[in-house]
């Protein structure tokens, strides 16, 4: 066959944001789930899925194909043929049931609050083509924080604005920063905010929500995520106060306190006037029926039973891990909060008796030596604003955090002999951007 020329130049059709993206990299691309590494890294629930499974992993009474034991879970496997319901009334009314607490306020969320979608991201994206203009308005974001923001603002042509979170105020936000930007700069159409944030792990205070919320003239969208929400003290999630507010988006997930990331189901709480925008650029049929069935078993009282008691593991487990990390010569400082399944802590060039200091040398150096001589996969934050030197940790089961106390505390020990090798200079540097750079 002739060799054929085209006029098709993939650098000049494609759009310059979209070849300019960096590759997307998240927590499976370097160590994967192949059941001979410890998964530290990316903030699942250790426990597993919030189901009542028996000890094989089977659903008690499960039901398929029609021949129903159990009502609570119904996957027909012979009407997978045919397409998901599109409005999903029946498992919005269950989420509405779980955050109705009248915590924050008298009123009801009811199904016309809520946008469902495949994770949170989906919400995040949905968001940005609803509110922003390609190349025109932008968003704001509070760092250090989940990178899936500015990620979908590059891919939809959105500048982001930074307002850092207080670094000295245990990563605090910082409401009348946030306010002046949005006074001086109108473009600014969505504030994202993350509640307990991510990789800081600490809740916002209400009051400093409230206080952007305020603003006198900006005309936007404020965007508080709860992906964690579950692993802090009850009542604080903020979900219901969407009634009191016409801009306020509350997004959650069941990939975290419900162990569900497999089934990729995210939500957003919301006014129904934004709900309505955000239902209509959705794809018609974004929630699979397997996803939907699992579900709403997960919603029942029994399946909430479960991620309660795992959630009481999980919670255990973290207090054990600020108790007994900080033992470990060669530990720093917890930084941020611990209302979330997970730590970021300090590593130090040496132990702090002898004066050490946080370092990104000996922070790469130990989740590298984790990870590939010790399995066991943490996440390297130190590039982050404000935490330098820093592991973020996954809490996980008692027998994980066994063998990650002993691991770390053997990997320094070798570090400070000189026995674990350090990458030079400028290896490190390109490292630390890389293993920074994964989306978890």
């Amino acid at each position: 066959m002739s060799a054929r020329t085209s006029p098709f130049n993939l650098s000049t059709c494609a759009r310059p944001n979209i070849l300019a993206l960096q590759p997307y990299r998240c927590a499976r691309d370097d160590y994967k789930d192949d059941g001979t590494n410890i998964l530290l890294d990316a903030n699942e629930n250790a426990y597993g899925p919030a189901l009542d499974l028996d000890k094989h992993g089977t659903l008690r009474n499960a039901a398929a194909n029609g021949h129903h034991q159990d009502k609570n879970l119904e996957i027909d496997l012979l009407g997978l043929n045919r397409y998901p319901d599109p409005h999903q009334l029946g498992l919005k009314q269950l989420l509405c049931n779980l955050r109705n607490t009248h915590t924050h306020t008298s009123k009801s969320l009811r199904p016309e609050n809520l946008f469902m979608g495949v994770g949170s991201d989906e919400a995040i994206d949905a968001l940005l083509r609803c509110f922003c203009r390609p190349g025109h308005d932008k968003i704001l974001t509070c760092p250090p924080t989940y990178g899936m923001y500015a990620v979908s603002a590059q891919v939809n042509d959105l500048e982001v604005v930074k307002v850092p979170l207080d670094t000295d105020n245990q990563f605090a936000l910082r409401p009348e920063a946030i306010n002046q930007n949005l006074s001086s700069d109108p473009s600014i159409k969505i504030v994202y905010v993350c509640s307990p944030g991510n990789p800081t792990a600490n809740l916002v205070s209400k009051s400093d929500l409230q206080q952007v919320l305020e603003h006198p003239s900006w005309n936007g969208v404020v965007v508080l995520d709860e992906a964690y929400i579950d692993f802090a003290p009850d009542g604080t999630s903020l979900a219901e106060w969407v009634t009191e507010w016409p801009n306020l988006v509350v997004m959650q997930t069941l990939s975290k306190a419900f162990g569900l990331a497999g089934i990729r189901l995210g939500a957003a709480f919301t006014s129904p006037e934004i709900a309505g925008l955000l239902n209509n650029v959705k794809a018609p049929y974004n929630i699979s029926s397997p996803t939907s069935a699992l579900a709403h078993t997960a919603l029942q009282p029994k399946s909430l039973e479960v991620m309660r008691i795992n959630r009481a593991k999980i919670l255990q487990q973290r207090d054990r891990m600020l108790k007994e990390l900080p033992q470990v010569p060669g530990i720093g400082q917890f930084l941020g909060g611990a209302d979330s399944n997970f730590l970021l802590v300090e590593i130090l060039d040496k132990a702090k008796e002898q004066g050490g200091k946080p370092s990104n040398e000996s922070a790469l150096a130990v989740y590298e030596a984790l990870a590939e001589k010790r399995g066991v996969v943490v996440r390297f934050r130190g590039k982050e604003l404000g935490c330098e030197g820093c592991l973020r940790i996954t809490v996980g089961s008692e027998s994980e955090v066994d063998k990650f106390l002993a691991e770390i505390r053997d990997v320094l020990t070798w570090l400070y002999q000189g026995k674990v090798e350090v990458n030079g200079e400028a290896d490190e540097s390109q490292k630390e951007r890389e293993v920074n750079d994964i989306i978890a």
